[in-house]
């Protein structure tokens, strides 16, 4: 790999979302990535595909749980990294939708024009649409690309299986395909990826964000209870997140823990769907929706605050927040949905236990909090992961692709 030459290369980054001053928390963990990698290169550019809605057609093409609307995002620059929104044309009808690889890559050729962009090597993120618009910036400019696949197991599974001519474009066109879990790599065997294009690379977690504090200063900021157990989910309130099976569950642990309580942090489609079952189940005051959109910062602290972090998903690709909560010190509870067997590898850190199962669910939750766990010891592997230690891997993988390239 050179590493040298590498310092003196622009990065281009595509992407689906990036963070910006009315909306940071859509693909914060992106920054992250990009504030580590940016002390690899000369520069980093970032073009968001973010969509432009027509005013009068965005409630009801972007109701909750359907997307977000992120026409009024501005670009901005700090340090070595500058930001684009490149603002592709979208309409709430399915045409328009599976045309969004195509308006991304127009709104793309757009930025880069008027902004006189010039880049050595492009990273996306997504297959479809910001891999495809990757891509076709590389079939024309001949730079090295390398695609993060963050999909979840199940959706990946659906794209491999469609044959659709543009994934495969994208996948085909790819210097090297980075995989944050390594159990599907052996998927890509399907549609004949050549192996050696073929990374595993897990994401990671900011460790300035993420880090212990005092469960008892975290619990008084939030205005949570300090002398009950505390269970906490975070995660958008979607079908593949999994929380009507927690919520069952909870209504068990309830009756032998009489203090839990449960707190959901999040937004999404199923919240009205959540609050019915919270309420038919008689757990108004054990399980509390606590909304979303929360920022870094107080996502930090919910971390703190809980006794046991639980992600009781159907499909992961990886699942970020486990390796937050257990930067915090938090063991997990999680599902064996495709990522999270590749976070808790032995039971000092955590238990897995089938999705879709709230008796098994509620079983794993018991015993966690029944246990006595050793934070020292969460946090201490979870180190391994913070985006400083994922970058340098990533930052590698750029080397070999120059090289490949030049």
């Amino acid at each position: 790999m050179d590493m040298k030459a590498l310092k003196d290369c622009n990065l281009l980054v595509v992407s689906e979302r990036y963070p910006h001053i009315k909306d940071p928390i859509s693909s914060s963990f992106l920054k992250n990535q990009v504030d580590c990698l940016r002390d690899y290169v000369k520069k980093v550019y970032v073009i968001s595909l973010a969509p432009y809605v027509p005013g009068f057609l965005s409630r009801f093409a972007f109701m909750e749980g359907r997307g977000r609307w992120d026409g009024y995002a501005e670009d901005y620059k700090y340090d070595n990294v500058e930001v684009y929104f490149a603002r592709p044309w979208a309409l709430p009808f399915d045409f328009s939708r599976r045309r969004r690889g195509d308006e991304g890559l127009r709104s793309a050729r757009r930025v880069i024009e008027k902004n006189k962009l010039e880049y050595d090597l492009i990273h996306a993120h997504f297959t479809y649409s910001a891999g495809y618009v990757g891509a076709k910036l590389k079939e024309a400019s001949g730079k090295g690309l390398i695609l993060t696949v963050h999909e979840d197991r199940n959706w990946l599974m659906n794209e491999i299986a469609s044959k659709d001519e543009k994934l495969l474009f994208t996948w085909r066109s790819c210097d090297r395909i980075i995989r944050v879990n390594k159990a599907d790599l052996d998927m890509f065997k399907a549609i004949n990826i050549d192996p050696s294009r073929l990374v595993h690379i897990p994401n990671g977690f900011s460790s300035s964000q993420f880090h212990s504090i005092s469960k008892k200063e975290a619990r008084e900021k939030l205005n949570i209870p300090e002398d009950k157990p505390v269970l906490l989910n975070l995660a958008a309130l979607e079908p593949y997140k999994g929380q009507e099976y927690l919520i069952r569950a909870m209504k068990t642990v309830t009756e032998r823990q009489k203090d839990a309580v449960l707190y959901i942090v999040g937004k999404g489609s199923l919240r009205g769907y959540l609050q019915s079952l919270i309420d038919e189940c008689g757990l108004q005051e054990r399980v509390i929706l606590a909304g979303g959109d929360k920022p870094p910062e107080e996502i930090a602290l919910w971390m703190n605050s809980c006794d046991i972090f639980v992600l009781p998903s159907i499909s992961e690709s990886f699942g970020i927040v486990q390796l937050e909560a257990m930067a915090c010190g938090k063991p997990v509870v999680a599902t064996r949905n495709g990522g999270s067997e590749e976070i808790i590898v032995d039971d000092g850190l955590g238990m897995l236990v089938e999705p879709a199962n709230s008796n098994a669910l509620t079983e794993a939750l018991l015993r966690a909090l029944e246990r006595d766990w050793d934070s020292m010891e969460i946090m201490d592997y979870a180190s391994g992961f913070s985006w400083e230690s994922i970058a340098e891997k990533i930052a590698g993988v750029y080397g070999e692709v120059i090289c490949r390239v030049c």
